[in-house]
Order: C-alpha cells, then sequence, then structure tokens
C-alpha cells in the first residue's frame, strides 16, 4: 500500500514493562528503554492511501487515524510497532484493514483541523466498540529538531519501520518504507482521551513526551510470516 501521513502529533508515556508485556500475544516481547516501556498515542491524517497502480480515490483515500501502540521485537530479535487499536473515520478501510491485516481497527467519527502551530484532533468510536471511546487533544507545535537534538530515545520511540500483527493465529509482519521524521517539540495544551485504557492499559505514569511532524510519504509491503 501506499499513503501519506500528515499532521501526526506522537504522545508517550512511560509503563512498567511487565505491564505491557501482559498484553502481548505469545512470540512477542516487549522493548525497554531506561527500564521501561513505552506506549504511545498517535492521532494524523492518512491521505492518498492506495494500492500500486491505482489511483487514490478523492473520499476513501483521505481520513483522520488514531493509533495506540507499543514497541516490541519478536522472536527472531526484530523490533517493530505492537498496535492496541487504530480508530479511523472511513469503515471500508476499517473493514479492509481487520479482513486482511488482522489489525485492530475500529471505527470512529474524526477530524483534525490544522491551523498555524495548533494541531486539533476529535474522535468519537462508532463500532465495534466501546461507543464511549474518544480522544480529544489540542497541541502547540513548536521549533523543529536539529539532527543532534534527536536523542537516543526519540529516535526509539519514532524510528520504527515493522510492524507486527497476528493473523490466522500467527504473529506476522510488515515493513514500512519512508523519509527520516521531521520533528518538532509539541506542547499539549489540551488531552482528553481514553483510548488506553480501553485498551487494558492503567493510567500512564510521568508526564508526557510529545512531538509533532509535517508528515512523510510511506509504502507499506505484504504481511509475511
Amino acid at each position: 500500500m501506499y499513503q501519506e501521513w500528515r499532521s501526526l502529533t506522537f504522545l508517550h508515556w512511560r509503563y512498567r514493562p511487565e505491564t505491557v508485556q501482559a498484553l502481548l500475544p505469545p512470540g512477542l516481547e516487549v522493548e525497554t528503554w531506561d527500564g521501561s516501556a513505552w506506549v504511545g498515542l498517535v492521532p494524523f491524517l492518512m491521505r492518498d492511501v492506495r494500492p500500486p497502480l491505482v489511483p487514490a480515490a478523492p473520499w476513501l483515500s483521505e481520513f483522520p487515524e488514531t493509533n495506540v501502540r507499543t514497541y516490541v521485537r519478536d522472536q527472531r530479535g526484530r523490533s517493530g510497532i505492537w498496535f492496541f487499536s487504530l480508530d479511523a473515520a472511513r469503515l471500508p478501510a476499517v473493514l479492509a484493514a481487520r479482513a486482511t491485516y488482522g489489525l485492530p481497527y475500529f471505527w470512529s467519527r474524526m477530524r483534525v483541523h490544522a491551523n498555524g502551530d495548533r494541531l486539533d484532533y476529535r474522535s468519537r468510536r462508532r463500532w465495534p466498540g466501546p461507543r464511549g471511546a474518544r480522544c480529544d487533544a489540542e497541541v502547540r507545535i513548536g521549533a523543529a529538531l536539529s539532527g543532534v537534538e534527536v536523542d537516543p530515545l526519540v529516535h526509539f520511540l519514532t524510528a520504527r519501520y515493522r510492524l507486527f500483527s497476528v493473523f490466522a493465529g500467527q504473529i506476522v509482519a510488515a515493513e514500512a518504507e519512508h523519509p527520516p521524521w521531521l520533528l518538532h517539540h509539541a506542547e499539549p495544551l489540551r488531552l482528553d482521551e481514553n483510548l488506553l485504557a480501553v485498551g487494558g492499559l492503567p493510567p500512564p505514569r510521568g508526564d508526557v513526551l510529545a512531538h509533532a511532524s509535517p508528515g512523510v510519504r510511506v509504502r507499506v509491503g505484504r504481511w509475511h510470516r
């Protein structure tokens, strides 16, 4: 699949490794940094979503998405992303992702609005529920990070080029290719969400680590065992 990820915010919190590990399927191990597991909440806008050799459909190919994720290794030691949930605003995309990729997509009423240095996100889950699942956030975008400012932790949280899922009872993986992120400092001005709790996670401990990005063009490969 080809797609663009635009107007992203990365919100991350520390978690106890054993807390996150208990929510992972057999065959995946939580990755830690400085003794902590990390859980991310990432709202953004998907654009130009299409398979190869097919033009993007005007309505179907652009929609907001918000995912809740953590970082894992498989039994071969390969690093990647594990999604607890992915909310998207297009029901056909949700149904296709559930059927073909085994990803936990949910259909939601959503909005992404960019205005100067502000990003505003709204999400209310429709199906399959729970219908009270939500994510409302407003973020102020700060100065861009230079290469020397992207410390190893930020690289650990954002430079991820593989995603895992369970399909037909087996761990599968797909690779994602895109340019390096252009990252900015970010400040959450407002955050009202319960997607982490709905996904089985306790309230996060400590302060949120926030970054924003204008986005990248992406190619996502096929699943493989």
